[in-house]
């Protein structure tokens, strides 16, 4: 798939998720095979200002490629140049959100708010055009709530704007993520768009990824809440893509990749930060393995590298036990 002039080695990509979308998971999911991953969502209003926080959003490797930054904000001239700042920073592509349905978000004007004003659409996005010729994309839901749907209209004017590719995840903002996600609307949109589309929600196993290409004839397929404790996710949708077997990851296989995950984590954040943010991915590694209510719970005790180590060992040691009698 070509994004603008950036072509990508498959059309699977990580999905932007705050909090969760930093460097070292960038890392892992790779690994996995993911054509492109996006950063956490920018505030172009914190970057553009110098917050050391916001900043470091933008941190990557040279294995981290190809990288799109996502920003979110209101204001179109504040917005191109966050534009300008990622570029400056390495950005191999800038989305642009307009999907977030978070309170704290939409209240400033941001993220999905901004679908109930397509004249602003148009302003920011051709602001954001006019600031790079790097790929540009815009992340969209299906429209504020059920009686705005208007993904269509918004899509227009992106394409209109000179935007590369739009993003589509078929909910609206006040459905959250609740319910389920309206393909139809994927399919609707890219019967009507020349540039490509890429769709998202709901694809939690490698049929979800093959049922939505075949379904809605979208360009590329997003990948989010799906992969979360489970990077296996991307290189079984590839797999399964061309006609392959699904991999089902042993204990070990999940205990490697925990630790080479939480090795990352303690060395881009350092042994206290680090281990206190990884306990959130242990959550997810181990949801739905037997013993993980205890795990958790020994878990949320971790505070240094020792004792989360002696943590996994444990359990993983027991959990073997248990599945081989």
């Amino acid at each position: 798939m070509n994004i603008g002039c950036l072509r990508l080695k498959n059309a699977i990509c990580l999905a932007p998720m705050a909090g969760i979308t930093d460097l070292p998971f960038r890392t892992i999911v790779r690994e996995f095979g993911c054509g492109l991953a996006f950063t956490e969502m920018v505030s172009a209003n914190g970057l553009v200002r110098g917050m050391g926080k916001t900043s470091r959003y933008l941190d990557s490797s040279p294995a981290d490629r190809p990288l799109g930054v996502q920003l979110f904000g209101s204001d179109p001239e504040t917005l191109a140049e966050a534009v300008r700042m990622t570029v400056d920073r390495g950005a191999d592509l800038v989305d642009m959100n307009m999907g977030c349905p978070v309170k704290k978000v939409v209240k400033t004007g941001s993220g999905a708010a901004l679908m109930r004003n397509p004249q602003q659409v148009a302003v920011i996005l051709q602001a954001m055009r006019k600031a790079t010729d790097l790929p540009l994309t815009l992340k969209i839901r299906a429209g504020w709530r059920h009686r705005e749907v208007n993904a269509l209209a918004i899509g227009h004017i992106a394409e209109e704007c000179g935007v590369d590719a739009v993003i589509l995840h078929p909910r609206t903002a006040d459905q959250g993520f609740g319910g389920e996600a309206d393909w139809g609307l994927i399919a609707a949109l890219k019967a009507q768009m020349r540039i490509p589309v890429i769709g998202s929600g709901d694809v939690r196993r490698p049929e979800d990824a093959t049922r939505m290409f075949r379904e809605t004839g979208c360009d590329g397929v997003m990948v989010g809440r799906g992969v979360l404790g489970n990077p296996w996710l991307m290189r079984n949708i590839l797999h399964r893509l061309s006609g392959g077997d699904v991999f089902v990851p042993s204990c070990a296989d999940r205990m490697e990749i925990i630790r080479h995950h939480l090795a990352m984590t303690v060395e881009y954040y350092g042994e206290k930060g680090g281990t206190r943010d990884f306990r959130k991915h242990l959550l997810w590694y181990t949801k739905g393995l037997r013993g993980g209510a205890q795990f958790r719970q020994a878990a949320g005790q971790i505070t240094d590298l020792a004792s989360a180590w002696k943590v996994l060992q444990d359990y993983f040691q027991n959990l073997e036990k248990t599945v081989g009698t």
